[in-house]
């Protein structure tokens, strides 16, 4: 619809903040509208030969069977070299983490914000019964350039803050690294820092609220949407105000018990 209204666009903003995920056909279909045809999208694999999937930029990543309309099919090609910036946070995850991890490691596409949620595992039901069943963890999500997004999610090219006066909320906000029994357990010390902080942060925060009051973030899409300026500017060739204070975590030192985490050779 934006390229019947102007087939000149300058560039697109992909918003991801707060994606919680959805259906990892979706992810691919979504990456495979600005990468090339067949390029690797996302990779899984567990302990078990039939969890070892490639999925790539074409019909087969993202449809069952041979049936149905292909949905990219009328896609402009333009859609493929136009400048795209891709916002995350804290809260894209899971198929989010996916799109933003293929469009970044293609370098097809510039990730602004503050690292991802880190939910990079797979999750396979099985049937015990006419009613019952169980949802266990089978495998773990890979970028294209072989990076694990379990516990660690995406880093940003460029780390924004959520407003001008600064990350307000950023020490409040939970990834899954910080979750009880998560997938490939964080460093324990680390874990306990980050909970520390978190509680040290809130009660700031809840004095602070006490004596005066706080403006709410703006509504993402608003005039108010500092990230999202940012992204403006980005692509107008305009100074970005990048954070000064947000950085990556570390990357988890625990080995993985099952060896689904070593890198390819």
């Amino acid at each position: 619809e934006l390229y019947k209204q102007d087939p000149n666009l300058k560039g697109l903003v992909l918003d991801l903040r707060n994606d919680p995920g959805g259906y990892l056909e979706g992810a691919v279909a979504i990456s495979a509208a600005f990468l090339p045809k067949d390029a690797l999208v996302v990779s899984t694999r567990g302990q078990l030969p039939q969890m070892q999937e490639v999925r790539k930029a074409n019909r087969a990543g993202y449809m069952h069977g041979e049936g149905g309309n292909d949905p990219l099919a009328d896609l402009p090609a333009a859609l493929k070299k136009v400048p795209l910036i891709v916002l995350v946070n804290e809260g894209s995850a899971s198929a989010s983490e996916i799109v933003a991890g293929a469009l970044q490691d293609h370098k097809r596409g510039v990730l602004m914000g503050s690292q991802t949620f880190g939910k990079g595992s797979v999750q396979t039901f099985r049937e015990l019964g006419p009613d019952t069943g169980l949802k266990i963890t089978t495998a773990r999500y890979y970028t294209p350039s072989d990076r694990s997004i379990q516990a660690q999610g995406i880093e940003p090219d460029v780390y924004l803050d959520d407003t001008a006066e600064g990350d307000v909320y950023g020490a409040l906000r939970t990834r899954e690294a910080d979750l009880d029994k998560h997938l490939a357990g964080a460093n324990e010390e680390e874990r306990k820092a980050r909970e520390k902080a978190r509680d040290e942060a809130r009660r700031k925060l809840e004095e602070e609220l006490r004596n005066k009051t706080f403006k709410p973030l703006p509504e993402f899409g608003s005039d108010e949407d500092f990230q999202l300026r940012q992204a403006l500017n980005r692509l107008q060739g305009k100074p970005v105000k990048a954070s000064a204070t947000l950085k990556a975590r570390p990357v988890e030192s625990a080995e993985a018990e099952d060896g689904a985490d070593k890198p390819r050779k």
